[in-house]
């Protein structure tokens, strides 16, 4: 420290005035809104102050090239989505594209490659409905056309046509005419010699006369010969006779089947790919007619007929979309983006042991619903899903859905799966998210860029204009009636909008985030129901705010408290040298408060650096570090510039066991610096926030209401003395929306609130102290130091010289 005794004196600085308390609140006055309740005025169909949003999505909504999709920004509650929908709905009821439906199919020649059908609004539950009755009426009409009597009759016919017997049994009445007999054994027919009808054994027919016996042998190999050829033209024969009673069966089937598809055929002869199926499908049911035939007992009950026909899914059509109820083009929000519920997937049943599937179990996604229309999808939640966002970029372009398991999309699948035909895409995909996710897809993946080219910006907040403020009433008025809400009387208008200028930390300016807003509203309700009121007062509106900061108001309450018993050493009358008040917020997620701290320094001679204790310990941030530097290099600039500054000071935040970041306790450990050096002391009873450039001028900081309030807890839990204060940057005071209990604190004189621009106002505030006399004791302390420098810098010399002497 130096010796105050040989430095200039410090001459008192001139009166410092403090703002006014007009300036620290800016009223809106019940009287000046033109309406008793909000119930006077009409809704508000979209948040004001949302033009360039607005311009952007109707750009890209209305944009058809490829790659135009959007990401709305804005943070959490902002009200993106109901944005979106209005815009949306409204986009929607002007298009004229066509509104399909979409249908998977049978494929019978290859069942696992399943066909897609598009079909116009309401016909793809037609279709299905249509099959469904067309095999209901081929198992009412083929078991009787395969019982009728002309069938009957045509089959008898073919059966003696094809009598396999009746060329056997020539062979056999020419044999017995010549007393040989055709015997039928296992392994098929034999001929021997008979006499009175009985085989001869073999011993009496060798005893037969030789000539006999000749003529006997020579028939029977004759007969033997014909027998043969009868056996050869056998297979053959049957194969004919298979293939008649198979076209048979056929033409049979025909007039059952024929006009069933014929009559479909006729009423979708519009569309190509559903003549295509039928037409398979006809083909498949004329080949498996005879499933069709298999009749049960019950089967002539309607109930039952349905429930066989059920049976037939191979027959069915699998209504993948239907969009019969849609009245415009389908906008869809998926809430739970996962890669099945974007793309679809085909679910699985369980037979022998084996997992099987079909096109029946094809089941749509998100995509598919939007087709033709528009998607809405959370990024958090979208980039959270594993392979989610691949598949989506995937699909966008190709512009096509396949239907894949992440096991088949990555070629680890292990079960029977379907190919599906993909599924034309045709959709507008819009993602909601916050800027820093938006700027990370920037930065990582390209190919964010090429897919979603437009981006449209939220604002959360406004101009505090008289036309503003009127849409932010009738905004109000909007979200009462959305949620049911009580009107709010013009009083409780005027405090919502005083609110939500303190919210935004702007006195000009007016918060528009939904989400805080409705909040505000639906629990200042809540309060007014409970005291019976009709509609919602000022006083309900402040009970809420004050309850909701209540709610999260412990952590402050215990650090003011550790403040208030000494714990941490905070003071707030007297005077100190190389102690200043600075001030610090807390942000807890949408809560924070202020709290003062105490900042030291301490200067001695050395090597012109500044050390930032925070920092050597890694409690310092490099926001906090650069701000340190800055000030080092304002120190040299202001009071060293043509000469060393040989001397080394020490900064640090005292009692702080966190992290320090931020550049607003510049100004205060200049002060500090500056006291410590000239030995100039501080007035405890200010604090000071503020920022600093390298040309002494303040620069605006953070969450000035909160630090105020802070340090005018403290000082007024340990009683106002009428000095006490806090200095802010003058490019602060617009933002200045402080409690009633500061505003009638300043108002009675009791504490006081003074801005600064530059460093001289400051430093003459906290010290007390003209800035011309700080400047020269300063200078004074700093030619002490470099005398001091060169008597240590001379007597290292001398020593060194000694040495080399006596060697």
């Amino acid at each position: 420290m130096a010796d105050s005794d040989s430095l200039p004196p410090l001459e008192a600085a001139p009166a410092q005035s403090a703002l006014p308390v007009e300036r620290l609140y800016r009223h809106c006055e019940p009287g000046e809104l033109a309406f008793e309740t909000t119930a006077e005025l009409e809704p508000l169909a979209r948040q004001p102050g949302q033009e360039r949003a607005v311009e952007a999505l109707g750009f890209g909504l209305a944009i058809e090239h490829e790659g135009y999709n959007l990401y709305l920004m804005g943070s959490s509650g902002v009200g993106k989505r109901e944005l979106l929908q209005g815009i949306l709905r409204e986009a929607a009821a002007r298009g004229d594209g066509a509104i399909s439906d979409w249908c998977y199919v049978n494929n019978f020649e290859a069942p696992d490659h399943p066909l897609v059908l598009r079909l116009p609004r309401g016909m793809g539950c037609e279709l299905r409905r249509d099959m469904a009755r067309a095999v209901e009426d081929l198992l009412a009409s083929l078991p009787a056309t395969f019982q009728s009597e002309e069938y009957h009759s045509r089959v008898q016919e073919l059966g003696e046509e094809f009598q396999e017997q009746s060329e056997f049994q020539q062979i056999a009445e020419r044999a017995a005419q010549h007393d040989i007999a055709m015997i039928q054994t296992p392994s098929g027919y034999t001929l021997a010699p008979t006499k009175n009808g009985e085989v001869i054994p073999p011993n009496e027919f060798e005893a037969l006369p030789e000539e006999e016996k000749k003529a006997t042998l020579a028939l029977i190999e004759e007969l033997k010969g014909e027998l043969k050829g009868v056996v050869r033209q056998l297979p053959r024969r049957r194969r004919e006779s298979m293939e008649r009673f198979r076209q048979l069966n056929r033409e049979f089937s025909q007039l059952a089947i024929d006009p069933v598809f014929a009559d479909l055929k006729q009423k979708y002869e519009q569309h190509a790919d559903v003549v295509a199926y039928l037409e398979a499908a006809h083909h498949d049911v004329l080949e498996e007619a005879e499933a069709f035939t298999q009749e049960r007992e019950e089967s002539a009950i309607p109930e039952n007929l349905k429930e066989r026909a059920r049976e037939f899914t191979r027959y069915g059509v699998n209504v993948l979309v239907d969009n019969a109820d849609l009245e415009t083009v389908p906008i869809v929000y998926e809430d739970n983006p996962t890669f099945a519920n974007l793309l679809g997937r085909s679910e699985h049943f369980a037979r022998m042991g084996t997992l099987l599937t079909d096109f029946s179990l094809i089941k749509p996604g998100a995509l598919h619903r939007a087709n033709g229309g528009y998607l809405l999808l959370d990024a958090d939640k979208l980039l959270t899903q594993p392979f989610a966002w691949t598949g989506l970029k995937r699909a966008l372009k190709a512009r096509d859905i396949r239907i894949q398991s992440p096991e088949q999309f990555f070629s680890f699948a292990a079960t029977a799966q379907l190919e599906p035909e993909p599924v034309p895409l045709d959709v507008k995909v819009l993602m909601l998210g916050d800027r820093y996710l938006f700027h990370l897809l920037q930065e990582y993946d390209p190919e964010f860029v090429s897919l979603f080219r437009v981006t449209a910006d939220m604002t959360e907040d406004v101009d505090r204009t008289p036309e503003n403020t009127g849409l932010f009433a009738r905004m109000l008025h909007s979200l009462s009636q959305e949620y049911g809400l009580l009107a709010l009387d013009r009083s409780a208008v005027a405090r919502v909008i005083e609110h939500a200028a303190r919210r935004v930390e702007d006195s000009t300016r007016l918060s528009v985030h939904r989400g805080r807003l409705q909040s505000l509203l639906t629990e200042s309700d809540f309060l007014a129901r409970r005291a019976g009121a009709s509609s919602i007062a000022a006083g309900h509106v402040d009970a809420a705010i004050e309850a909701a900061v209540h709610r999260l108001d412990q952590l402050r309450e215990r650090s003011q408290e550790g403040i208030l018993r000494e714990i941490m050493l905070v003071a707030t009358e007297g005077t100190a040298v190389g102690q200043v008040n600075g001030l610090a917020v807390y942000l807890l997620g949408d809560y924070a408060f202020g709290r003062p701290t105490r900042i030291t320094a301490t200067a001695r001679l050395g090597a012109g650096k500044v050390l930032d204790i925070e920092r050597e310990v890694d409690l310092g941030g490099k926001i906090h570090s650069k701000a340190v530097m800055i000030i080092s290099a304002l120190l040299a600039d202001r009071y060293a510039r043509n000469r060393p500054l040989p001397l080394s000071a020490s900064l640090v935040f005292e009692q702080s066991y966190g992290g320090i970041e931020g550049d607003s306790a510049s100004v205060a450990e200049l002060v500090a610096l500056v006291s410590a050096i000239a030995d100039i002391p501080v007035r405890q009873e200010l604090a000071v926030t503020g920022s600093l450039n390298q040309h002494g001028t303040v620069q605006a900081i953070g969450g000035v209401n909160e630090k105020v309030e802070g340090f005018f807890d403290i000082c007024n839990a340990r009683g106002l003395s009428g000095s006490q204060g806090v200095v802010i940057p003058a490019a602060n005071a617009v933002h200045l929306m402080l409690r009633r209990d500061v505003r009638d604190a300043v108002a009675e004189g009791r504490f006081h609130v003074y801005t600064a621009d530059d460093i001289d106002r400051a430093l003459e505030l906290l010290t007390g102290f003209s800035v011309a006399s700080i400047d020269a004791r300063v200078s004074a302390r700093v030619d002490e130091l470099q005398a001091l420098s060169r008597r240590f810098s001379g007597r290292g010399e001398s020593a060194g010289r000694g040495d080399d002497g006596d060697g």
